[in-house]
């Protein structure tokens, strides 16, 4: 669900506890949207991620590893030019709004100590992250609002900050009795119970709407339906329970279906019985932290990768087309002897053919029953130019049969290539693996070089790494380039090489260490092929795996195709657990 005010101010009361009087030592900005704050202070070292992305806008502390971009943006220098060495000496939250203010004190270019104000808005499409001076005047954001986006509040440089508008909705920490009392009975026609929550009380998101309905009464789907009695019944309940929840200390809660994170909160959740698990959790910003670093990072991947995704996909769809005419194609040659044929009956026939005729009758005599057969003629052609014709179309056919051959053989392996990369980008996990997929379909002559500017050099990336349960290494390739290198230049030929049948994945080796490997580390290594390959989703994948010394790469290969023998195949069904507690 998306972070609500309530449960923004359990996070805002963690913070303040745990980063008041830290400072900022560094500045970062994975992305456009998104600041992280590495602060020290008597806790030690803590990083504060405060995003204002339109999906997920938050603030909380992070442990989660992030990728920095090569140059900082213009944004992220400013920061750092205003708030480095800054203190955080604030921590404010508007009641009941998605709004957190973090006030530093700082010091500017005379050595004066100035107070900077940091301000994140987290409103969905709407959110930004906002530097502001001690005066009130924005120094910088995210994201801009000039008047042509919006009439009623510019968000610009130099102008002075103003909070967004309120809604009209009543806090529900502060709402009395006679306040509900008065909503309810002033309602007619059909209203949902969990709609009348949202719609009258700030901070109650569509989770927690559902969930107090549920308390009150589980088959509650109508407002109007209730009698006048139950109404008032149902204020005294809405009253104490909103009482309860500003007294009580919220408990994070993880909620998992079917084992996979689904959504958070800040209470148990009963309205979906066993469907739904609630686990508590130790902090509400641990919560946070785990539930989006994945998706945060899935998101931003897919982000960086959809415009050489659809190049490839484009590639890929044409080569597919191409591949199927030419199959048609050469399903058309396969009737080319009856060309041959009927070319020397005519030869044989001519004698019988006058010029202009349009159709020659005669016995077939390589028909064993020797049947008549009916040639058409081009009556604007001589006899011999008729049966000239025939063979000329039989040769053709002939020659198109070895020319379109070869082209769907190379079509096929084009098509396979294609689809290896669009496995690979689906799996990438960091910038570094899209630039190295980038790099191998630049040199493949797929992609245009962006710029030919002198770029800075990086460090290839290398394979991931894995233990088996018995303590044996196994490395898995990341990409068609990295495949090679992992199977033909940096593994023993002792050691086994794995690969789901058919089915385009990453190249896994174990490491056999000159031994022969147990069985429990060769199935690991097979779920390690699985997971990592198109078939990750499956069950009973099939996996082959054979010494290194019978893989081979042919002649002109593309990167990522080789060739192998003496193999074996065992079927697995892929296990994120054991994936997990084999990189760990």
């Amino acid at each position: 669900m998306p972070l609500d005010a309530i449960y923004l101010t359990h996070v805002a009361e963690e913070l303040r506890s745990r980063l008041t009087g830290a400072k900022v030592d560094k500045i970062h900005q994975p992305a456009k949207d998104e600041v992280v704050l590495a602060m020290r202070g008597n806790g030690g070292p803590v990083r504060l991620l405060i995003s204002a992305n339109s999906s997920h806008p938050r603030a909380h502390i992070t442990t989660a590893p992030q990728e920095n971009p090569a140059s900082p943006p213009m944004f992220c220098m400013l920061l750092r030019k205003h708030l480095t060495g800054g203190k955080l000496i604030e921590i404010v939250q508007l009641p009941m709004e998605r709004v957190l203010d973090f006030s530093f004190q700082c010091t500017d270019e005379l050595g004066e100590a100035v107070t900077r104000h940091l301000i994140v808005e987290m409103m969905g499409r709407n959110s930004n992250l906002i530097l502001c001076g001690q005066d009130g005047r924005i120094v910088d954001c995210v994201r801009r609002v000039d008047c042509e986006m919006s009439q009623q509040r510019q968000v610009l440089p130099g102008l002075f900050y103003h909070l967004p508008p309120q809604q009209d909705k009543q806090n529900p920490f502060t709402v009395s009795l006679a306040d509900v009392t008065e909503m309810l009975e002033g309602i007619s026609g059909s209203v949902r119970p969990d709609a009348f929550l949202m719609d009258r009380f700030a901070g109650i998101p569509p989770l927690i709407a559902r969930e107090l309905v549920f308390g009150f009464d589980p088959n509650l789907e109508d407002l109007n339906a209730l009698p006048l009695s139950e109404r008032y019944t149902f204020a005294a309940y809405l009253v104490q329970t909103f009482s309860r929840m500003r007294e009580e200390a919220g408990i994070p809660y993880l909620l998992l279906k079917n084992g996979v994170s689904w959504d958070y909160t800040y209470q148990p959740v009963m309205q979906y019985g066993a469907m739904v698990e609630s686990v508590p959790q130790d902090s509400f910003s641990s919560l946070l932290d785990r539930f989006y670093a994945q998706r945060d990072a899935a998101a931003r991947m897919k982000s960086k990768s959809s415009g050489m995704t659809k190049t490839v996909t484009n590639l890929r769809n044409r080569t597919a087309r191409k591949l199927e005419n030419q199959k048609i194609e050469l399903a058309a040659t396969a009737d080319r002897d009856a060309l041959r044929i009927k070319g020397e009956l005519v030869t044989a026939n001519l004698y019988r053919i006058a010029r202009g005729q349009n159709k020659l009758v005669a016995e077939n005599y390589y028909d064993p029953e020797l049947r008549e057969i009916e040639i058409p003629l081009s009556p604007l052609l001589s006899p011999q130019q008729n049966a000239a014709k025939y063979f000329k179309e039989y040769n053709k056919a002939k020659n198109a049969e070895i020319f379109l051959t070869e082209q769907i053989e190379k079509g096929s392996v084009e098509l396979e290539y294609l689809e290896s990369i669009l496995d690979e980008l689906g799996r990438a996990e960091n910038e570094k693996d899209l630039n190295e997929i980038r790099a191998e379909l630049v040199s493949g002559g797929y992609l245009r070089q962006q710029d030919k500017k002198k770029r800075m050099k990086t460090q290839p990336s290398k394979p991931m790494e894995f233990v088996s349960s018995k303590g044996l290494r196994i490395r898995v390739g990341r990409n068609n380039s990295q495949n090679d290198l992992l199977t033909l230049k940096s593994s023993f030929k002792s050691d086994l090489w794995f690969h789901t049948q058919k089915i385009h994945g990453s190249h896994v080796v174990l490491s056999c260490e000159g031994g022969v490997p147990d069985d429990d580390s060769v199935r690991e290594a097979a779920c390690l092929a699985a997971f990592y390959s198109q078939a990750r989703e499956g069950q009973n994948i099939p996996v082959d795996y054979a010494l290194i010394k019978y893989v081979k790469k042919p002649a002109g290969a593309k990167p990522g195709m080789v060739i192998y023998d003496h193999y074996n195949t065992v079927y697995v069904t892929p296990d994120p657990k054991l994936i997990a507690a084999l990189r760990g």
